[in-house]
């Protein structure tokens, strides 16, 4: 019967770490079975290879005062790397010609000599012969990578290459390394054609071993296709995230899933002298603000200029909807009456009727999705409007709801002016003399808007007003997710670069980047519309209706 291992004292479980006592069978901690622990091998002194052991000669006597016989490496049953035992009198204790020695010596090394009666046969130049009972501890030679080279004890390797990693050993038919190599594995000579496809740089373990793959062969698909996303076909959307997938129907990357930012996120146009940026700014899931900005020709052949901008209610249903229909709508009709000679103050009002029934013909629509209940109240569609129009000398502005129009003119020395007044409950509390605008906008209900387009607004009243300015400077017509953050004229002033007449989409960016910094709690829309006088000037005038 073989006997138990028994922990040393002061050893540790392999399982775990934890501090054995002696005698323990299993780890008290993870249940690890001592037993199953070979006995660690006592550390030897490196010895140079090839160099000839003595065996130390016993000294001393025994409990009954006979001398302690001397017994050699060969008397000495042991096992190889296999675990099968060797034959007494099978030693090994050099390496063949080509191996490269712990003093450093020379790859090409000194001839080998013969092996001993019990030597291990293989093929001439294999340099693998049985290892000795003792095995010599070395370091590793020169050049010579771990776990690579025949295994000492097992099968003889054919003269071809070994496979290993770095630092793998070239070794020619009759031992010798291939010219250029010197023992460091890196030689450019031309190998010998592998006897085996069976890899012999690690033991065996008597498993089935598997055929190292051809050097030449065919290189996996997988690969290539892991390494180089598949290129985007021409005129595909590609994606924000990684500049390489294209982005599917379902608005995100083929290539690495990342989910893209709607359109209407973010949008910048330019037209001429007008421009405008939306936002979905920092805390909404969606833009539900729109903008329209376009230019034409008066019968006299001077230009007319637009800028239309659009607020969805979010307390009722499809607002990006709405918004996106009415500044659509508002905006054909002014291309459509300004070239047929309609003065621009009542094409504005034209404009707003006609956005009105177009954000009412979706109330006509289905409001309800599948599964919904049918009898549950759904406010219709709505949003506000804000527009501007600079044609023949003249500035028009036309509103309904709390989006706003505010004139800077580019002399900052003269005043910026509020070219609106809300339909809010705020704005009805100033009017009404009951607040002054510090208490009503400051109360909870101060954009409580009084007037939108929309099927179940009260009575549709378009405000529009005509001025005539006499010096240059432009105007910004915009939503709340702006001017929440500039109300007064003089801050939209301040907010507005000095040359925005020359630059009207980069103020447009400025502003919006203004309102983004401070907190960007709505979307932002912003349209920058540069409005030029001559130099002569012409007093200026001011008509409301």
């Amino acid at each position: 019967m073989a006997q138990q291992h028994q922990p040393a004292a002061g050893s540790t479980c392999p399982g775990c770490d934890e501090p054995l006592e002696p005698g323990d069978r299993f780890c008290g901690a993870c249940g690890y079975d001592l037993s199953a622990v070979p006995v660690a091998a006592q550390d030897r002194p490196t010895v140079a290879i090839g160099t000839p052991v003595e065996w130390p000669a016993a000294t001393g006597t025994d409990t009954t005062g006979t001398p302690t016989p001397t017994q050699r490496a060969a008397d000495v049953p042991g096992t190889d790397s296999d675990g099968e035992e060797l034959k007494p009198g099978t030693t090994s204790n050099t390496l063949g010609p080509g191996a490269d020695a712990a003093s450093g010596a020379d790859a090409a090394g000194p001839a080998r000599p013969a092996a001993g009666p019990g030597a291990a046969p293989g093929p001439a130049g294999s340099g693998a012969a049985a290892p000795s009972a003792v095995p010599p501890t070395t370091a590793p030679a020169a050049g010579q990578g771990h776990g690579c080279g025949p295994v000492v004890g097992g099968p003889a390797v054919p003269s071809a290459q070994l496979s290993g990693g770095h630092g793998d050993h070239e070794r020619s038919a009759d031992g010798a390394p291939p010219a250029g190599s010197a023992g460091t594995g890196e030689g450019t000579a031309q190998e010998a054609p592998a006897a085996s496809g069976v890899r012999y740089d690690s033991p065996p373990s008597g498993d089935f071993e598997l055929a190292a793959p051809a050097p030449d062969g065919p290189a996996d698909p997988r690969a290539a296709a892991a390494a180089e996303p598949a290129a985007a076909p021409p005129g595909a959307k590609l994606c924000v995230a990684c500049r390489a997938g294209r982005v599917d129907t379902d608005g995100y990357c083929e290539n690495c899933g990342h989910a893209q930012p709607r359109e209407r996120d973010h949008m910048e146009q330019e037209l001429g002298s007008v421009a405008a940026v939306s936002d979905r700014g920092l805390r909404h899931h969606r833009n539900e603000d729109s903008f329209a900005v376009s230019s034409t020709a008066l019968p006299d052949g001077s230009p007319a200029v637009v800028a239309v901008v659009c607020d969805g209610v979010s307390s009722a249903t499809r607002p990006d909807e709405a918004s996106a229909a009415a500044a659509s709508a508002a905006n054909e009709r002014l291309l459509e009456v300004l070239p047929r000679g309609t003065h621009p103050q009542q094409a504005m009002h034209e404009a707003i009727v006609a956005a009105s029934e177009a954000v009412n013909s979706l109330a006509e629509q289905s409001e309800h999705a599948p599964g919904d209940d049918p009898n549950r109240h759904q406010n219709a569609p709505a949003c506000t409007i804000v527009g501007a129009v600079a044609a023949g000398g003249l500035l028009i502005v036309g509103w309904v709801g709390d989006s706003r129009a505010y004139w800077v003119p580019d002399d900052r020395s003269g005043p910026p002016a509020r070219l609106t007044e809300d339909d809010s409950w705020a704005a009805q509390m100033v009017a009404a003399g009951l607040m002054n605008e510090a208490e009503a906008y400051a109360d909870e209900r101060a954009h409580a808007i009084t007037g939108w387009l929309g099927a179940d607004a009260y009575e549709l009243e378009p405000h529009t007003a005509a001025f005539k300015p006499d010096r240059s400077g432009v105007v910004v017509v915009c939503t709340d997710g702006l001017w929440n953050y500039a109300e007064a004229a003089e801050e939209m002033a301040r907010a507005i670069p000095a040359d925005a007449s020359e630059r009207p989409l980069h103020s447009a960016q400025m502003l919006v980047g203004h309102a983004l910094d401070g907190g960007g709690h709505d979307n932002v829309t912003v349209a920058v519309l540069p409005f030029a006088v001559p130099q002569q000037g012409a007093g200026s005038a001011y008509d409301m209706a």
